[in-house]
Formats: C-alpha cells, sequence, structure tokens
C-alpha cells in the first residue's frame, strides 16, 4: 500500500499535474495539504475518475486538506482538537479500510511568517495541539501515519545552507523541539529510516532559482506509529512533479507499507 504526502499549492492550478502523478505513480493514499478551496469547488469528479474516494476539509483561497484512497474511508474527523475557535482547515484524519486498515491524517502545520510574530505564536500553538493529537494516536496502538506539510526541517542535514537560515522560520529550535517530541513518542520518520544521507529535499522556493540550485528543505514528512513502522518496506521523495511547468513548491514524499 503506498501512502504519500504532497502539498499541492491550489489543486485547481495544479489539477493536470496532479491527474498525471496519480496515473503514473499509482497511490493508494494521498493526503494533500494546501488544497485552496472551499469543499463545494473541489474537483472530485476528475480525481473520483481514477478510482479514488475522498475526504475534504477545505477553505476558500488559504489551506485546505484531504485525503484521497483507493479503499473506502471511514471515522473522518476535521480540524485539530484543542481550539474551537481555530477555523483554519489544516487537519482532517480518518480511517482507510483497507485489509488492514490505517488510520491516517493530513497535516498543514502554519508556516509562522517570521520568528516571534503572531503567526509563529499560532504556529507553537498548533504544533502544541498537535502532540497532544500524537499522544492520542500513539495510545491508541493502532497503525497509523500522519502525513503532511510540517513546515520545519529536523535537523541541519534537512536544510541546503543551515549557516544561513539557522534560527529562520522551519529551523528554529522552538519548532524542532516540537517535533522530536513527536518523534519522541515512537513515531518512525518514514523517509529518513531508507535515506540516511542529508540533503534531499521536498520544497524549494519560487524565487531566488531555488529549485536549479537544489537550495531546498525537507519540511514535509511522513511519521508513522510502530504499528505502522512495522509494515514499512520503502520510502523516498518524488522530484518529478517539482520539474514540471505550472509546479507546486512542493513535491510528493511517499512510503510503502505492506498490507
Amino acid at each position: 500500500m503506498k501512502i504519500a504526502t504532497w502539498n499541492v499549492n491550489s489543486i485547481k492550478a495544479r489539477l493536470p499535474n496532479i491527474i498525471e502523478w496519480l496515473q503514473d505513480a499509482k497511490p493508494d493514499i494521498v493526503l494533500l495539504q494546501e488544497t485552496k478551496t472551499v469543499d463545494e469547488a473541489f474537483p472530485a469528479m476528475e480525481i473520483e475518475d481514477l478510482g479514488y474516494n475522498i475526504a475534504i476539509h477545505g477553505q476558500k483561497t488559504y489551506n485546505g486538506v484531504a485525503i484521497l484512497s483507493k479503499y473506502p474511508i471511514e471515522d473522518v474527523e476535521r480540524g485539530l482538537p484543542g481550539n474551537d475557535d481555530d477555523e483554519q482547515a489544516r487537519y482532517i484524519e480518518a480511517t482507510v479500510c483497507a485489509p488492514h486498515p490505517v488510520r491516517v491524517a493530513s497535516i498543514y502545520v502554519p508556516m509562522g511568517t517570521a520568528v516571534g510574530d503572531e503567526k509563529f505564536d499560532y504556529k507553537l500553538n498548533f504544533l502544541d495541539r498537535l502532540i497532544k493529537r500524537f499522544e492520542k494516536i500513539r495510545a491508541s496502538g493502532e497503525a497509523a501515519v500522519m502525513g503532511g506539510d510540517y513546515n520545519i526541517a529536523p535537523d541541519d542535514a534537512d536544510v541546503y545552507d543551515p549557516i544561513k537560515l539557522r534560527e529562520t522560520v522551519l529551523c528554529t529550535t522552538v519548532e524542532r523541539k516540537r517535533l522530536r517530541t513527536m518523534m519522541n513518542m515512537g513515531f518512525t520518520d518514514a523517509f529518513r529510516t531508507f535515506n540516511p544521507k542529508g540533503h534531499q529535499y521536498s520544497w524549494w522556493d519560487y524565487r531566488a532559482g531555488a529549485w536549479n540550485k537544489d537550495n531546498g528543505l525537507r519540511i514535509d514528512h511522513l511519521l508513522l506509529t510502530p504499528a505502522a513502522a512495522d509494515r514499512l518496506s520503502a520510502s523516498d521523495i518524488d522530484r518529478d512533479p517539482r520539474g514540471k511547468e505550472k509546479a507546486s513548491d512542493h513535491t510528493p514524499v511517499w512510503c510503502m507499507i505492506d498490507d
């Protein structure tokens, strides 16, 4: 069972690229972020025609997350618990009813803009709420894959220029500490398990020729509970979609779970 996460940076703008990638890569489950559309405007027909079931948590213009699955989707939860006033569509969780069911979440952690500003404080609060959710998922004992755009590079090996970006957004100690807290609960970083070599990235800024220079960061992750990690057989970053015309600034990260 192939599970992928991809921040598409507008599903409408990227739809031809998404359709092409779904047909070529043939993932069983896809966790999408930054769909940037309300549920009613989501291109469900085009994706369902490829054999996917869909669960959506959308928002006009900004954010938006979704789960695509070749298997039935049940027990959908929309929104990250812990703040009833938070209306940003950044979290969706569901059970995929494969022969061996798996709980999945599509997560879009806020970027934070600049250290110390209001949006950065919101990011830290979101991460604190996410830690509590991870605790609950871990305690359940079920196989779960928590995938998404975490907007955190785990360490300096995941950054093209660690000195230049030290203690800037995506690379601060306080962000990394929260990500490590999740990992230390027993979650496995699927990509790093099979790719110990550093400087392999999932995001390249549109500016300053970052893609052509390979000036990227690894900020998109698939984190697995022990029950899912026991079935983990492969993981990688698919760079091809980032090289397409009208590409998202992110590219898919995938893992293989034996069924």
